[in-house]
């Protein structure tokens, strides 16, 4: 499958082949580079070295959320420099959501910026960031608070990385695709509440309609002025959650904080919106199903909202949120009072 995204690029869908890499070679560039991180580059790399030259340059990151940083960046830069890349490079991501949020904005930055191709290996990446340009680094304990926007010349999503990959990470990446049936297709969040037991799901009829939610999204809005915005559902307390517990034992991958934050969000959706106390009770019971529950100690609660504020979607000192009318249905630039931030704060650790 191929979705077009504006004029700039394109999403291929379906197994990779020497068919892409010829389309490669015909941009004509001077030479390739690939990035990879530590996982990647054992599992993910074998799977497309036999279409790259021997003498491809392979830069390797050190993985994970903690990494994602400027200091990785100098390090990428000068690995850059030391291959002899020039502009007119192109960068071939193979990893997931940190590797390509970070080597694409490395990329596009390097001698005022390289092309750069997505090839996402976990399905986070698959369905959220490899699709519309935002790429970036965490700066002074905020996500993705440095970056840029910048398409990539193209994404090439091919779900036999996602055999590479364990339960937690599978898990994580699908809490976007609830996410983009929450806000946008009520027929979509129709089949996947049906879903329990993701190690039975075929990935590649779940991907496309999900990806094609966010591409549609991008078209619309691709600078995040208004409509782009609804896909922050579930990461205004998620993205705190998240970071809040970056570096303990209790760290919360992605999607998991998400999930979480979309419990919160939907029941301030329920007070500042018009979403039913039935579908709230639809959207917990299943995402409790699928990811359990974390307690949020009350002690972290100002530490919470801090962050919050912190959070670039906002516009004023207001904290900023997309909130659910109904499944499939979101309303953007929302915004919740500290004390009812805490209530859903406390509401949520009640249920576990």
């Amino acid at each position: 499958m191929t979705l077009q995204v504006a004029d700039s690029y394109k999403i291929e869908i379906g197994p990779i082949s020497q068919q892409h890499f010829d389309w490669l070679k015909g941009r004509e560039y001077s030479g390739w580079i690939v990035f990879a991180d530590e996982n990647t580059v054992e599992d993910c790399l074998p799977l497309i070295e036999a279409y790259l030259p021997e003498d491809t340059p392979i830069i390797v990151a050190p993985e994970g959320e903690l990494n994602k940083n400027l200091e990785t960046c100098r390090e990428l830069w000068e690995a850059m420099f030391e291959a002899g890349v020039g502009r007119r490079w192109c960068a071939i991501c193979l990893g997931g959501g940190v590797l390509e949020d970070m080597s694409g904005f490395v990329a596009s930055t390097y001698k005022r910026g390289i092309d750069f191709l997505q090839i996402p290996t976990t399905l986070l990446s698959m369905v959220d960031s490899s699709v519309g340009g935002k790429l970036g680094i965490d700066f002074n304990n905020v996500k993705n608070s440095i970056g840029v926007f910048n398409d990539p010349s193209g994404v090439w999503i091919d779900p036999m990385f996602l055999k590479t990959l364990p339960a937690r990470e599978i898990r994580s990446g699908y809490g976007e695709i609830v996410k983009h049936a929450l806000i946008a297709d009520s027929g979509q969040w129709d089949q996947v509440k049906g879903i329990t037991d993701l190690e039975a799901v075929d990935w590649s009829s779940i991907i496309p309609p999900s990806v094609n939610i966010k591409r549609e999204v991008v078209l619309e809005d691709p600078f995040e002025k208004g409509l782009r915005k609804s896909l922050n559902f579930g990461h205004t307390i998620g993205h705190a959650i998240e970071s809040y517990w970056l570096e303990t034992e209790d760290r919360l991958f992605h999607g998991e904080a998400v999930a979480a934050g979309m419990m919160m969000e939907s029941w301030l959706s329920t007070k500042l919106e018009s979403l039913s106390g039935e579908d709230l009770k639809e959207i917990t019971t299943y995402l409790l199903e699928i990811y359990g529950h974390q307690s949020v100690p009350e002690s972290a609660f100002e530490q919470l909202l801090t962050l919050m504020r912190q959070d670039k979607k906002n516009e004023d000192s207001r904290i900023n949120f997309t909130l659910l009318s109904a499944p499939g249905s979101a309303r953007v630039n929302a915004t919740a009072e500290p004390e009812m931030i805490v209530e859903a704060l406390k509401w949520y650790n009640g249920l576990g």
